[in-house]
């Protein structure tokens, strides 16, 4: 089978605090906080944008992996920010990381669970012997309209994973996926920031495929919730996922070390990689883990994944998620339109 022999992850430096957003906006930061779970968001840098994210989570995963960059036959990052309307951001990275050319790479996009539709299709391409290793990547500098609640859970991250047969790991043991046409949020060509459904984003959308994808993946592998140690759902702000794990019937602590939005915000493509990577950076041999993305318009990939005994050999080439997250600089109102490019000068 076919898992994870290396990952990498990276998580903006800059971080700006609820209140701070709230101050500019006269709402009340308090109540922000109680309904969207969240305390603080990341802020990418003025040279900061997918592309240099990925790239950076794309080097640290090979060195992770303990492979040659060359060693690897397709490259695929997910994301609803790539700098370029028409310029692949995977083969950026693949020369920012010595790869190729010898190998296939492309841009995916499925609002936030297009990191993890790259992870399926590298699967696939290794399952089948096409390839030796295969890279996916969820990366995003998300985008809120200023003044929306958006603006609160938008941030900035992203995670990559090199899949193969070798040196494993985690083995991805089934993957299973839940995909309907749900209008709860989209951006049109040429705008700027997105549009969404309010309320309806979240029973109809969310809530319906985390629950549908992760019951389809339960009834195909015979497991139930007692079953893990761990449980990453897509996180678009503190409560929605603290929600549906509870009504799958997880209990908190299985959740707990992957929850990173109430910190970090929303980091959307990277959301469920970045989830998944800071509990690889803590799990032992044995461990089992299930991931449930979800991604607007709508749909959902969920995985249950079983860490090897490699885990431990690889563990200090890793540079910690949470390490990331504690490592901060605070900026005002200011600061962040510039860093988030809101401001627009044309």
């Amino acid at each position: 089978m076919a898992g994870i022999v290396g990952y990498g992850a990276y998580v903006p430096r800059y971080r700006i605090k609820v209140e701070e957003i709230a101050r500019i906006w006269h709402e009340s930061a308090g109540h922000t906080k109680s309904g969207l779970g969240i305390t603080e968001k990341s802020v990418p840098a003025t040279d900061e944008d997918t592309g240099t994210i990925a790239s950076e989570a794309a080097r640290r995963a090979v060195i992770h992996a303990g492979i040659e960059a060359s060693e690897i036959g397709a490259i695929y990052v997910g994301s609803e920010s790539h700098p370029y309307a028409v310029k692949p951001t995977a083969a950026t990275v693949t020369q920012a990381i010595g790869a190729g050319p010898n190998l296939t790479a492309a841009d995916l996009e499925f609002a936030c669970k297009a990191g993890t539709a790259g992870l399926q299709m590298v699967m696939g391409l290794v399952g089948s012997g096409m390839i030796n290793y295969g890279m996916a990547i969820g990366s995003d500098t998300s985008q809120g309209r200023p003044g929306d609640a958006l603006e609160y859970t938008a941030s900035a991250g992203g995670a990559a994973f090199i899949v193969g047969k070798k040196d494993v790991i985690a083995e991805i043991i089934a993957t299973a996926s839940y995909t309907t046409d749900t209008p709860d949020f989209w951006r049109r060509e040429g705008a700027s920031f997105p549009s969404h459904g309010g309320r309806f984003t979240g029973e109809h959308a969310y809530f319906k495929h985390i629950i549908g994808a992760t019951k389809l993946i339960f009834e195909k592998t015979g497991t139930k919730p007692g079953d893990f140690d761990f449980v990453v759902f897509h996180q678009p702000n503190g409560k929605f996922p603290t929600n549906v794990a509870a009504m799958l019937g997880f209990k908190p602590e299985q959740l707990k070390q992957g929850l990173l939005t109430p910190v970090i915000g929303n980091t959307y493509s990277g959301a469920s990689p970045l989830g998944l990577a800071a509990v690889l950076d803590v799990a032992k041999p044995g461990n089992k883990i299930m991931v449930t993305s979800f991604g607007s318009g709508a749909g959902s990939d969920s995985f249950v994944i079983e860490v090897k005994d490699a885990i431990e050999s690889k563990r200090q080439r890793a540079i910690k998620v949470w390490d990331m997250i504690n490592d901060k600089t605070y900026i005002d109102y200011a600061m962040y339109l510039k860093n988030n490019r809101s401001i627009k000068m044309r």
